[in-house]
Protein backbone atom coordinates (compact mmCIF):
# COMPACT_ATOMS: atom_id res chain seq x y z
CA UNK A 1 0.00 0.00 0.00
CA UNK A 2 1.38 3.39 -0.94
CA UNK A 3 0.88 5.80 1.94
CA UNK A 4 1.86 9.18 3.19
CA UNK A 5 3.87 8.31 6.26
CA UNK A 6 5.78 9.84 9.11
CA UNK A 7 9.42 10.65 8.23
CA UNK A 8 10.54 10.17 11.82
CA UNK A 9 14.25 10.54 12.28
CA UNK A 10 14.59 12.45 9.01
CA UNK A 11 14.71 16.15 8.05
CA UNK A 12 11.40 17.23 9.61
CA UNK A 13 11.54 17.70 13.42
CA UNK A 14 10.58 14.44 15.11
CA UNK A 15 9.84 15.61 18.63
CA UNK A 16 7.46 18.33 17.52
CA UNK A 17 5.49 15.86 15.43
CA UNK A 18 5.34 13.00 17.91
CA UNK A 19 3.89 15.36 20.52
CA UNK A 20 0.67 15.48 18.52
CA UNK A 21 0.56 11.74 17.94
CA UNK A 22 -1.50 9.09 19.64
CA UNK A 23 1.61 8.32 21.67
CA UNK A 24 1.20 11.76 23.21
CA UNK A 25 -2.25 11.00 24.52
CA UNK A 26 -1.19 8.09 26.68
CA UNK A 27 2.27 9.19 27.82
CA UNK A 28 1.37 12.71 28.97
CA UNK A 29 2.19 13.41 32.58
CA UNK A 30 4.95 10.85 33.13
CA UNK A 31 8.48 11.77 34.17
CA UNK A 32 11.05 9.02 33.90
CA UNK A 33 13.36 8.17 36.77
CA UNK A 34 17.08 7.88 36.11
CA UNK A 35 17.03 4.15 36.76
CA UNK A 36 14.14 3.34 34.44
CA UNK A 37 16.06 1.06 32.10
CA UNK A 38 14.18 -2.10 31.11
CA UNK A 39 14.55 -4.89 33.59
CA UNK A 40 16.10 -8.11 32.39
CA UNK A 41 13.55 -10.77 31.61
CA UNK A 42 14.02 -13.77 33.92
CA UNK A 43 14.04 -17.23 32.45
CA UNK A 44 10.72 -18.99 32.87
CA UNK A 45 9.47 -22.51 32.69
CA UNK A 46 7.13 -23.61 29.91
CA UNK A 47 3.52 -22.67 30.46
CA UNK A 48 1.59 -24.82 32.88
CA UNK A 49 -1.81 -24.17 34.35
CA UNK A 50 -2.03 -22.91 37.91
CA UNK A 51 -4.21 -24.67 40.44
CA UNK A 52 -7.13 -22.41 39.53
CA UNK A 53 -6.79 -23.22 35.83
CA UNK A 54 -5.18 -19.90 34.87
CA UNK A 55 -1.84 -19.58 33.08
CA UNK A 56 0.96 -18.25 35.34
CA UNK A 57 2.18 -14.75 34.54
CA UNK A 58 5.81 -15.90 34.26
CA UNK A 59 4.99 -18.61 31.73
CA UNK A 60 6.80 -18.35 28.40
CA UNK A 61 4.66 -17.37 25.44
CA UNK A 62 7.45 -17.23 22.87
CA UNK A 63 11.23 -17.19 22.50
CA UNK A 64 12.54 -14.83 19.80
CA UNK A 65 16.17 -15.48 18.86
CA UNK A 66 16.75 -16.49 22.49
CA UNK A 67 14.81 -13.57 24.02
CA UNK A 68 11.89 -14.57 26.23
CA UNK A 69 8.38 -13.15 25.92
CA UNK A 70 6.16 -13.93 28.92
CA UNK A 71 2.48 -13.88 29.64
CA UNK A 72 3.13 -10.91 31.97
CA UNK A 73 4.62 -8.91 29.06
CA UNK A 74 1.50 -9.57 27.01
CA UNK A 75 -0.98 -8.75 29.76
CA UNK A 76 0.90 -5.59 30.77
CA UNK A 77 0.66 -4.29 27.20
CA UNK A 78 -3.05 -5.08 27.12
CA UNK A 79 -3.65 -3.23 30.39
CA UNK A 80 -1.60 -0.28 29.12
CA UNK A 81 -3.77 -0.10 26.02
CA UNK A 82 -6.97 -0.24 28.05
CA UNK A 83 -5.75 2.44 30.44
CA UNK A 84 -4.62 4.78 27.65
CA UNK A 85 -7.84 4.33 25.65
CA UNK A 86 -10.12 4.61 28.68
CA UNK A 87 -11.51 1.10 28.19
CA UNK A 88 -12.70 -1.45 30.70
CA UNK A 89 -10.36 -4.37 30.07
CA UNK A 90 -12.52 -7.42 30.73
CA UNK A 91 -11.51 -11.05 30.15
CA UNK A 92 -13.32 -11.25 26.82
CA UNK A 93 -11.59 -8.19 25.38
CA UNK A 94 -8.19 -9.36 26.62
CA UNK A 95 -8.73 -12.78 25.04
CA UNK A 96 -9.41 -11.11 21.69
CA UNK A 97 -6.43 -8.75 22.00
CA UNK A 98 -3.75 -11.21 23.10
CA UNK A 99 -2.90 -12.88 19.75
CA UNK A 100 -2.20 -9.54 18.07
CA UNK A 101 -0.35 -8.20 21.12
CA UNK A 102 1.91 -11.27 20.93
CA UNK A 103 2.59 -10.58 17.27
CA UNK A 104 3.33 -6.94 17.98
CA UNK A 105 5.67 -7.76 20.85
CA UNK A 106 7.53 -10.29 18.71
CA UNK A 107 8.08 -7.59 16.09
CA UNK A 108 9.27 -5.22 18.81
CA UNK A 109 11.76 -7.82 20.11
CA UNK A 110 13.10 -8.24 16.57
CA UNK A 111 13.44 -4.47 16.21
CA UNK A 112 15.20 -4.24 19.57
CA UNK A 113 17.66 -6.90 18.48
CA UNK A 114 18.33 -5.06 15.23
CA UNK A 115 18.94 -1.87 17.19
CA UNK A 116 21.45 -3.70 19.40
CA UNK A 117 23.22 -5.22 16.41
CA UNK A 118 23.70 -1.70 15.01
CA UNK A 119 24.77 -0.35 18.43
CA UNK A 120 21.82 2.05 18.48
CA UNK A 121 20.95 3.26 21.95
CA UNK A 122 18.08 5.58 22.76
CA UNK A 123 19.16 7.62 25.80
CA UNK A 124 16.71 7.93 28.65
CA UNK A 125 17.15 11.68 28.31
CA UNK A 126 15.65 11.51 24.81
CA UNK A 127 12.67 9.52 26.03
CA UNK A 128 12.23 11.84 29.00
CA UNK A 129 12.47 14.92 26.75
CA UNK A 130 9.76 13.55 24.48
CA UNK A 131 7.49 12.81 27.40
CA UNK A 132 8.19 16.18 29.03
CA UNK A 133 7.20 17.89 25.79
CA UNK A 134 4.06 15.76 25.60
CA UNK A 135 3.27 16.63 29.21
CA UNK A 136 3.51 20.35 28.51
CA UNK A 137 1.36 20.16 25.40
CA UNK A 138 -1.39 18.19 27.12
CA UNK A 139 -1.40 20.30 30.31
CA UNK A 140 -1.35 17.17 32.44
CA UNK A 141 -0.49 17.13 36.16
CA UNK A 142 3.05 16.15 37.06
CA UNK A 143 3.47 12.35 37.34
CA UNK A 144 -0.27 11.74 36.78
CA UNK A 145 0.13 8.83 34.39
CA UNK A 146 3.02 7.25 36.24
CA UNK A 147 0.93 7.18 39.39
CA UNK A 148 -2.02 5.72 37.48
CA UNK A 149 0.18 2.98 36.02
CA UNK A 150 1.34 2.03 39.51
CA UNK A 151 -2.24 2.06 40.80
CA UNK A 152 -3.30 -0.30 37.99
CA UNK A 153 -0.35 -2.63 38.53
CA UNK A 154 1.27 -1.87 35.16
CA UNK A 155 5.05 -1.93 34.98
CA UNK A 156 6.59 1.42 34.05
CA UNK A 157 9.00 -0.41 31.76
CA UNK A 158 6.06 -1.55 29.61
CA UNK A 159 5.61 2.02 28.44
CA UNK A 160 9.31 2.87 28.29
CA UNK A 161 10.08 -0.20 26.17
CA UNK A 162 7.45 0.71 23.58
CA UNK A 163 8.64 4.32 23.30
CA UNK A 164 12.28 3.24 23.10
CA UNK A 165 11.62 0.86 20.21
CA UNK A 166 9.60 3.43 18.29
CA UNK A 167 12.36 6.02 18.64
CA UNK A 168 15.19 3.58 17.96
CA UNK A 169 13.52 2.05 14.91
CA UNK A 170 13.55 5.48 13.28
CA UNK A 171 17.33 5.53 13.65
CA UNK A 172 17.55 2.05 12.15
CA UNK A 173 15.56 3.20 9.12
CA UNK A 174 17.74 6.28 8.74
CA UNK A 175 20.82 4.05 8.60
CA UNK A 176 19.12 1.61 6.25
CA UNK A 177 18.16 4.37 3.82
CA UNK A 178 21.64 5.87 3.75
CA UNK A 179 22.03 8.12 0.72
CA UNK A 180 18.36 7.57 -0.13
CA UNK A 181 17.48 9.55 3.00
CA UNK A 182 17.42 12.76 0.98
CA UNK A 183 15.08 13.81 -1.80
CA UNK A 184 16.48 15.55 -4.85
CA UNK A 185 15.20 18.64 -6.62
CA UNK A 186 14.44 16.49 -9.66
CA UNK A 187 12.24 14.14 -7.59
CA UNK A 188 10.34 17.07 -6.12
CA UNK A 189 9.85 18.62 -9.56
CA UNK A 190 8.56 15.31 -10.89
CA UNK A 191 5.96 15.08 -8.10
CA UNK A 192 4.94 18.71 -8.64
CA UNK A 193 4.32 17.96 -12.31
CA UNK A 194 2.23 14.91 -11.38
CA UNK A 195 0.11 17.04 -9.02
CA UNK A 196 -0.51 19.59 -11.74
CA UNK A 197 -1.94 16.82 -13.90
CA UNK A 198 -4.29 15.89 -11.02
CA UNK A 199 -5.60 19.43 -10.54
CA UNK A 200 -9.29 19.30 -9.64
CA UNK A 201 -9.24 15.76 -8.26
CA UNK A 202 -10.01 14.88 -4.65
CA UNK A 203 -7.51 14.60 -1.80
CA UNK A 204 -8.35 12.95 1.52
CA UNK A 205 -7.17 13.77 5.03
CA UNK A 206 -7.01 10.26 6.42
CA UNK A 207 -5.81 8.29 9.41
CA UNK A 208 -5.09 4.58 9.32
CA UNK A 209 -4.43 1.53 11.46
CA UNK A 210 -2.57 -1.20 9.58
CA UNK A 211 -2.77 -4.80 10.84
CA UNK A 212 -0.34 -7.04 8.94
CA UNK A 213 -1.17 -10.59 7.85
CA UNK A 214 1.77 -13.00 7.60
CA UNK A 215 -0.05 -15.82 5.82
CA UNK A 216 -2.77 -14.70 3.42
CA UNK A 217 -4.24 -18.23 3.50
CA UNK A 218 -4.92 -17.99 7.23
CA UNK A 219 -5.95 -14.48 8.20
CA UNK A 220 -8.82 -15.35 10.54
CA UNK A 221 -7.06 -14.19 13.73
CA UNK A 222 -6.03 -10.86 12.20
CA UNK A 223 -9.57 -10.29 10.90
CA UNK A 224 -11.07 -11.01 14.33
CA UNK A 225 -8.58 -8.64 15.94
CA UNK A 226 -9.34 -5.92 13.37
CA UNK A 227 -13.07 -6.29 14.05
CA UNK A 228 -12.42 -6.04 17.80
CA UNK A 229 -10.47 -2.80 17.33
CA UNK A 230 -13.20 -1.35 15.11
CA UNK A 231 -15.80 -2.16 17.76
CA UNK A 232 -13.75 -0.35 20.42
CA UNK A 233 -13.20 2.65 18.13
CA UNK A 234 -16.91 2.91 17.45
CA UNK A 235 -17.54 2.66 21.19
CA UNK A 236 -15.39 5.75 21.72
CA UNK A 237 -11.74 4.61 21.96
CA UNK A 238 -9.58 7.47 20.58
CA UNK A 239 -8.29 6.63 17.09
CA UNK A 240 -4.80 8.17 17.64
CA UNK A 241 -4.24 6.14 20.80
CA UNK A 242 -5.33 2.86 19.22
CA UNK A 243 -3.15 3.57 16.18
CA UNK A 244 -0.14 4.36 18.38
CA UNK A 245 -0.61 1.07 20.23
CA UNK A 246 -1.46 -1.37 17.46
CA UNK A 247 -0.82 -0.03 13.96
CA UNK A 248 2.20 -1.62 12.29
CA UNK A 249 2.68 1.31 9.92
CA UNK A 250 5.15 4.11 10.61
CA UNK A 251 2.14 6.43 10.82
CA UNK A 252 1.59 4.94 14.30
CA UNK A 253 4.06 7.55 15.55
CA UNK A 254 1.60 10.23 14.49
CA UNK A 255 -1.51 8.49 15.77
CA UNK A 256 -2.19 6.98 12.36
CA UNK A 257 -2.37 10.37 10.61
CA UNK A 258 -1.46 10.03 6.92
CA UNK A 259 -1.95 13.70 6.06
CA UNK A 260 -3.47 14.81 2.76
CA UNK A 261 -3.23 12.00 0.19
CA UNK A 262 -4.48 11.72 -3.36
CA UNK A 263 -6.21 8.64 -4.72
CA UNK A 264 -3.22 7.29 -6.62
CA UNK A 265 -1.28 7.14 -3.31
CA UNK A 266 -3.85 4.77 -1.80
CA UNK A 267 -4.82 1.17 -2.40
CA UNK A 268 -7.81 0.89 -4.74
CA UNK A 269 -9.76 -0.82 -1.97
CA UNK A 270 -9.16 2.15 0.36
CA UNK A 271 -10.07 4.65 -2.37
CA UNK A 272 -13.44 2.95 -2.89
CA UNK A 273 -14.19 3.27 0.83
CA UNK A 274 -12.88 6.85 1.11
CA UNK A 275 -15.14 8.06 -1.70
CA UNK A 276 -18.24 6.88 0.15
CA UNK A 277 -17.22 7.54 3.79
CA UNK A 278 -18.71 10.44 5.73
CA UNK A 279 -16.21 12.49 7.72
CA UNK A 280 -15.40 10.97 11.10
CA UNK A 281 -16.69 7.47 10.30
CA UNK A 282 -14.70 4.33 11.12
CA UNK A 283 -14.39 1.93 8.19
CA UNK A 284 -15.02 -1.79 8.23
CA UNK A 285 -11.89 -3.95 7.75
CA UNK A 286 -10.32 -3.14 4.37
CA UNK A 287 -8.32 -6.03 2.91
CA UNK A 288 -5.17 -4.78 1.20
CA UNK A 289 -1.90 -6.37 0.14
CA UNK A 290 -0.13 -7.48 3.31
CA UNK A 291 -2.95 -7.07 5.80
CA UNK A 292 -6.00 -5.11 6.89
CA UNK A 293 -6.54 -1.35 7.11
CA UNK A 294 -8.92 0.51 9.41
CA UNK A 295 -9.45 4.03 8.06
CA UNK A 296 -11.12 7.19 9.22
CA UNK A 297 -11.67 10.26 7.07
CA UNK A 298 -10.95 13.64 8.66
CA UNK A 299 -11.70 15.80 5.62
CA UNK A 300 -11.51 16.10 1.86
CA UNK A 301 -10.50 18.82 -0.59
CA UNK A 302 -9.92 19.44 -4.28
CA UNK A 303 -6.29 19.30 -5.43
CA UNK A 304 -5.12 22.80 -6.22
CA UNK A 305 -8.22 24.55 -4.85
CA UNK A 306 -8.76 25.15 -1.13
CA UNK A 307 -8.79 28.81 -0.22
CA UNK A 308 -8.78 29.64 3.47
CA UNK A 309 -7.57 32.08 6.11
CA UNK A 310 -4.20 31.52 7.78
CA UNK A 311 -3.83 33.11 11.22
CA UNK A 312 -0.61 33.84 13.06
CA UNK A 313 -1.46 34.04 16.78
CA UNK A 314 0.05 34.74 20.15
CA UNK A 315 -1.45 33.94 23.54
CA UNK A 316 -0.88 34.71 27.19
CA UNK A 317 -2.05 32.07 29.64
CA UNK A 318 -2.79 32.90 33.27
CA UNK A 319 -3.00 29.62 35.24
CA UNK A 320 -5.19 28.77 38.19
CA UNK A 321 -3.60 27.07 41.18
CA UNK A 322 -6.72 24.91 41.69
CA UNK A 323 -9.49 23.69 39.34
CA UNK A 324 -12.22 26.26 38.79
CA UNK A 325 -15.61 25.92 40.43
CA UNK A 326 -17.69 28.50 38.50
CA UNK A 327 -20.13 28.81 41.39
CA UNK A 328 -17.38 29.46 43.94
CA UNK A 329 -14.17 30.83 42.35
CA UNK A 330 -11.20 31.18 44.67
CA UNK A 331 -9.53 34.45 45.53
CA UNK A 332 -6.60 33.56 43.26
CA UNK A 333 -8.98 32.87 40.37
CA UNK A 334 -10.79 36.19 40.81
CA UNK A 335 -7.41 37.91 40.91
CA UNK A 336 -6.30 36.14 37.69
CA UNK A 337 -9.49 37.26 35.95
CA UNK A 338 -8.87 40.87 36.96
CA UNK A 339 -5.29 40.67 35.69
CA UNK A 340 -6.46 39.08 32.43
CA UNK A 341 -8.96 41.90 31.91
CA UNK A 342 -6.22 44.47 32.46
CA UNK A 343 -3.94 42.61 30.01
CA UNK A 344 -6.66 42.50 27.36
CA UNK A 345 -7.19 46.23 27.72
CA UNK A 346 -3.51 47.24 27.73
CA UNK A 347 -1.80 44.81 25.32
CA UNK A 348 -1.24 46.37 21.90
CA UNK A 349 1.15 43.94 20.21
CA UNK A 350 1.95 40.26 19.98
CA UNK A 351 5.23 41.02 21.76
CA UNK A 352 3.18 42.28 24.71
CA UNK A 353 1.36 38.92 24.91
CA UNK A 354 4.61 36.96 24.65
CA UNK A 355 6.05 38.96 27.54
CA UNK A 356 2.90 38.42 29.60
CA UNK A 357 2.92 34.69 28.92
CA UNK A 358 6.52 34.50 30.12
CA UNK A 359 5.60 36.49 33.24
CA UNK A 360 2.96 33.87 34.12
CA UNK A 361 5.34 30.96 33.72
CA UNK A 362 4.95 29.92 30.06
CA UNK A 363 2.44 27.28 31.12
CA UNK A 364 1.31 27.14 27.49
CA UNK A 365 3.36 28.16 24.44
CA UNK A 366 3.02 31.83 23.55
CA UNK A 367 3.08 30.82 19.88
CA UNK A 368 0.55 28.03 19.26
CA UNK A 369 1.58 27.88 15.60
CA UNK A 370 -0.15 29.13 12.49
CA UNK A 371 -3.76 27.96 12.27
CA UNK A 372 -6.30 27.69 9.48
CA UNK A 373 -9.39 29.57 10.62
CA UNK A 374 -11.78 27.18 8.89
CA UNK A 375 -10.43 24.17 10.82
CA UNK A 376 -10.73 25.70 14.29
CA UNK A 377 -13.75 24.74 16.42
CA UNK A 378 -16.83 26.94 15.80
CA UNK A 379 -16.66 28.74 19.15
CA UNK A 380 -13.07 29.81 18.56
CA UNK A 381 -13.85 30.76 14.97
CA UNK A 382 -16.42 33.26 16.25
CA UNK A 383 -13.80 34.84 18.50
CA UNK A 384 -11.00 35.04 15.93
CA UNK A 385 -12.88 35.63 12.67
CA UNK A 386 -13.47 39.35 13.29
CA UNK A 387 -10.63 40.05 15.75
CA UNK A 388 -8.46 42.78 14.18
CA UNK A 389 -4.68 42.17 14.15
CA UNK A 390 -3.03 43.79 17.16
CA UNK A 391 -6.18 43.75 19.32
CA UNK A 392 -6.40 41.37 22.28
CA UNK A 393 -9.41 39.11 22.73
CA UNK A 394 -11.53 39.20 25.84
CA UNK A 395 -10.34 36.75 28.55
CA UNK A 396 -11.20 33.14 27.73
CA UNK A 397 -11.80 31.21 30.94
CA UNK A 398 -11.26 27.44 31.17
CA UNK A 399 -11.17 25.03 34.08
CA UNK A 400 -7.47 25.53 34.78
CA UNK A 401 -6.73 29.10 33.67
CA UNK A 402 -7.47 32.08 31.46
CA UNK A 403 -6.17 32.76 27.95
CA UNK A 404 -5.90 36.07 26.11
CA UNK A 405 -5.36 35.78 22.35
CA UNK A 406 -4.17 38.16 19.66
CA UNK A 407 -4.06 37.86 15.87
CA UNK A 408 -0.62 38.96 14.64
CA UNK A 409 -1.28 38.43 10.93
CA UNK A 410 -4.09 37.21 8.72
CA UNK A 411 -3.74 36.09 5.12
CA UNK A 412 -5.69 34.24 2.45
CA UNK A 413 -3.97 31.09 1.29
CA UNK A 414 -4.59 28.19 -1.05
CA UNK A 415 -4.07 25.32 1.38
CA UNK A 416 -4.25 22.73 -1.39
CA UNK A 417 -0.94 23.90 -2.87
CA UNK A 418 1.87 21.77 -1.49
CA UNK A 419 5.19 23.46 -0.91
CA UNK A 420 8.44 21.81 -2.09
CA UNK A 421 9.26 20.93 1.52
CA UNK A 422 5.85 19.27 1.99
CA UNK A 423 6.37 17.28 -1.20
CA UNK A 424 9.84 16.28 -0.01
CA UNK A 425 8.31 15.06 3.26
CA UNK A 426 5.70 13.04 1.39
CA UNK A 427 8.31 11.39 -0.83
CA UNK A 428 10.44 10.56 2.20
CA UNK A 429 7.41 9.22 4.07
CA UNK A 430 6.72 6.75 1.27
CA UNK A 431 10.37 5.70 1.13
CA UNK A 432 10.56 5.22 4.90
CA UNK A 433 7.46 3.00 5.00
CA UNK A 434 8.65 0.85 2.11
CA UNK A 435 12.02 0.38 3.84
CA UNK A 436 10.37 -0.42 7.18
CA UNK A 437 8.10 -3.07 5.66
CA UNK A 438 10.96 -4.71 3.79
CA UNK A 439 13.26 -4.76 6.81
CA UNK A 440 10.48 -6.18 9.01
CA UNK A 441 9.97 -9.01 6.53
CA UNK A 442 13.70 -9.71 6.43
CA UNK A 443 13.97 -9.80 10.22
CA UNK A 444 11.08 -12.26 10.51
CA UNK A 445 12.47 -14.46 7.75
CA UNK A 446 15.87 -14.72 9.44
CA UNK A 447 14.51 -15.08 12.99
CA UNK A 448 14.14 -18.22 15.06
CA UNK A 449 10.75 -17.81 16.74
CA UNK A 450 9.56 -20.53 19.09
CA UNK A 451 5.89 -20.12 20.09
CA UNK A 452 5.61 -22.02 23.39
CA UNK A 453 1.96 -21.58 24.32
CA UNK A 454 -1.32 -20.20 23.11
CA UNK A 455 -2.57 -17.03 24.77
Amino acid sequence: MRRRLSPTGFPSPFLARIAAAGLAAWTAGMVLPADAAPAAKPASKPATEASDGSIPQDSIVAVINGTVLTRRDVDNRGRLFALSAGLNLNDDLMTRLRPQIVRQLIDERLRQQEMLSRHINVPLEQIAASIADIERRNNMPHNALRDRLAADGISLTTMIDQIRVQLGWSQVLREELGSRGRTTAAEIAQREEALRHEDGKTQYLMSEIFIPVDDARHSEDELKFTQTIIQELRNGAPFPIVAAQFSQSQTALEGGMMGWVQEDSLDPQVVAIARAMPDGAISNPIRVAGGYVIATLNGRRTIGHQMGTLLTLRQAYLPFTTPLNPQAPSEQQRDMLQQAQQLAANAHSCADLEAANHKYGDKRPANPGDLQLERINPQMQQILANLPPGKASHPLVSGDGIAVLMVCARQQKNFAQQTPSEIADQLMNERVEQTSRQLNRDLRRRAVIDIRSKV
